[in-house]
């Protein structure tokens, strides 16, 4: 069973198309939780419109059910709290010109 670091780890894979940057530095990963080889992936994203939404959320399920030991995965969406650009890495922040 992975860590929840090497989960987060993995997410990193994850990117937001139109941003070009991933769920992690953008902040849109909430949690991971790691219960008997489930894993359970908390999100949001950057809006309730965002048409990449169900691509996003399928690209995390197929990043963490190939870490081994991973026998299932919950992906769950929610909107509490509500994304802000104050949630993005430093990084994410200067490329995107919110510094």
């Amino acid at each position: 069973m992975p860590t929840k670091e090497e989960v987060v780890d993995a997410l990193r894979q994850v990117e937001d198309p139109e941003l070009g940057m991933d769920i992690v530095d953008l902040g849109l990963m909430y949690d991971v939780e790691l219960e008997n080889g489930k894993v359970k992936v908390v999100h949001t994203l950057t809006s309730m419109g965002c048409p990449v939404g169900p691509m996003i959320q399928q690209q995390i399920d197929d990043v963490v059910r190939a870490l081994p030991g991973v026998e299932d995965v919950e992906v769950e969406l929610t909107w509490d709290p509500p994304w802000t650009p104050e949630k993005m890495s430093e990084d994410a922040k200067f490329i995107l010109g919110f510094g």
